[in-house]
Formats: structure tokens, C-alpha cells, sequence
């Protein structure tokens, strides 16, 4: 028993959180992703509402932290605004929503308080667009037909990235992928979540959507790059900001937005694949 403790406290450290509370949170949060997209797709929309909106007070307040004081329930407004819009207008209403709300919540910042307006309105449009446009292709995926599959295959394939990614750098991770942002991910740990990423893609794409396997494997080559980036630029916002977590909310994770990072970039990527797929293939 000694040595199981022992063991598991060297891979809590080597990976820089616990191993166990991660897994059960990831397993309940894929269980009520599953559950709503497969019965209720509607409550899907929430919980991913709920997921982002979350994710957005973190934001703000890890600003707020940073020196840079922003309105939390403008922010909020704009993030329920263009969900819906992504929701109930698809792309087009998406588009739309965010050339309007930005320019509101711009207005509303000014109005409110003019001090240091360039450094709060640069945040503010940033914290939009990165949480709920880009946010807002998760819903996009999830409002189709073919939704459950959609979002199956983008759970698989961004699941292989992070997961992968985690167990070989902390198996064998011994040269740093970007030292300057996030010194435990290593060049060993994305040579594991490119194979198997693109293996999970090839299945994923046969099995589950119905479409070539080489398909599945060049989107799996795009997901790698998409949730590696994703993680990366949450993890230089925290080290700007002088953060470990952004939250404290999921054990073992962090807060919602440590939780998102991968995959409000790969949901547009996943959304751009298989639009080209439909128009060209």
C-alpha cells in the first residue's frame, strides 16, 4: 500500500495534479454530455451555457486579479446572447450576434467607467470572442442531425489529445514543448497525442460518422494542433496573469476554462472539417 501512495504521489507531481479527482470529473462531466446530447439535446445547450458561462466569470475574475476590472454580467449578457444566437440562427445568427455584442459591451464599458478603456476593452472583446464565438461552434456541432455524432467524435478526438498527451509526458516527457508557457508539456507527450489522435480519429470518423477513415485521420492531425494551442494560450493568459488554475471548481482540474481550453478551438475546427467534407466530398 506504502508503495502504491508513494507511486501515485510521484505521477501527481510529475503531472502537477491528482491523478484520481481528475478522472472522476472528466467521467461525470462526459456522462452528462452523453446523457443530454443523446435524450435531450436542449439540455445539452444548457449545460454548455451553464460550462461557458462559468468559464467567463472565471475569466473576469482572473483579470480582475490581473489589474484589469471588467463588468462580469455584461460579459455574461454577451456570452447567453451569442450561445442563442448559435443555437436558434446556426452560423450566420453567430456571426451576426458577435458584431453586435462587442460593439455594446464596448459602448456600455466607455460609458461606465473611460479609465484605461484600450487595455479593459481589448480584454473584454477578447474574453467574448474566445469564450462565446468560439464557444458558440460547440453548439453549432451539437444542433444537427447528426449532433450526438458530432459531438461524440469531438470528445474522442480531443479526449486522445489531452489524454495522451498526459500519460506519455509523464511516462517518458523529457524535452519541453514551450519551456516559456507551460513547462510539463513536452514534445514526448504530443508525438503520443498525434499517433494516437489520429488512430482515435480514423475509428472515430469510420464507426461513429459514417465517413472515410482517412478523413478522420487528417481532422485528428487538425485536433492535435487545434487543442495543443488551446491549452497553450490558456496557459500563457495564467502565467500573464500569475495563475496556477483558473478556478477551483472541478477537483483536479481547476476551474471550467481549464476544462475548455482544448476544445473551444477544436470545435470550430471540427465544424470547418466536416462543412469542407460536405461541400467537396
Amino acid at each position: 500500500m506504502d508503495d502504491f501512495h508513494s507511486l501515485n504521489n510521484a505521477i501527481n507531481a510529475r503531472a502537477g495534479r491528482k491523478l484520481g479527482p481528475s478522472i472522476l470529473v472528466s467521467l461525470a462531466i462526459l456522462a452528462v454530455v452523453f446523457v443530454t446530447i443523446s435524450f435531450a439535446p436542449p439540455l445539452f445547450a444548457i449545460f454548455a451555457w451553464v460550462a461557458i458561462l462559468l468559464a467567463g466569470r472565471e475569466l473576469t475574475k482572473a483579470y480582475k486579479a490581473g489589474g484589469i476590472d471588467l463588468p462580469d454580467n455584461a460579459i455574461s449578457v454577451a456570452i447567453t446572447l451569442l450561445l442563442a444566437a448559435a443555437w436558434f440562427g446556426r452560423v450566420s445568427g453567430l456571426a451576426v450576434a458577435i458584431a453586435i455584442a462587442i460593439p455594446c459591451v464596448l459602448v456600455y464599458m466607455l460609458l461606465r467607467d473611460p479609465k484605461d478603456f484600450v487595455r479593459k476593452s481589448t480584454a473584454a472583446a477578447f474574453a467574448i470572442f474566445y469564450l462565446a464565438f468560439l464557444g458558440g461552434f460547440i453548439l453549432l456541432l451539437a444542433h444537427d442531425k447528426d449532433g450526438l455524432a458530432r459531438i461524440f467524435t469531438l470528445v474522442v478526438l480531443v479526449s486522445c489529445n489531452d489524454t495522451f498527451a498526459y500519460i506519455f509526458g509523464v511516462l517518458i516527457g523529457k524535452h519541453p514543448l514551450a519551456p516559456a508557457i507551460s513547462p510539463k508539456k513536452t514534445w514526448e507527450g504530443l508525438a503520443g497525442s498525434l499517433l494516437f489522435t489520429m488512430i482515435g480519429g480514423a475509428l472515430a470518423f469510420e464507426y461513429i460518422m459514417d465517413m472515410h477513415w482517412w478523413i478522420g485521420i487528417i481532422v485528428g492531425l487538425m485536433i492535435v494542433f487545434t487543442a495543443t494551442c488551446g491549452d497553450l494560450i490558456e496557459s500563457a493568459m495564467k502565467r500573464d496573469l500569475s495563475l496556477k488554475d483558473m478556478g477551483t471548481l472541478l477537483p483536479g482540474h481547476g476551474g471550467m476554462l481549464d476544462r475548455l481550453d482544448s476544445v473551444v478551438l477544436s470545435a470550430p475546427a471540427m465544424w470547418l472539417a466536416l462543412e469542407l467534407v460536405k461541400r467537396f466530398l
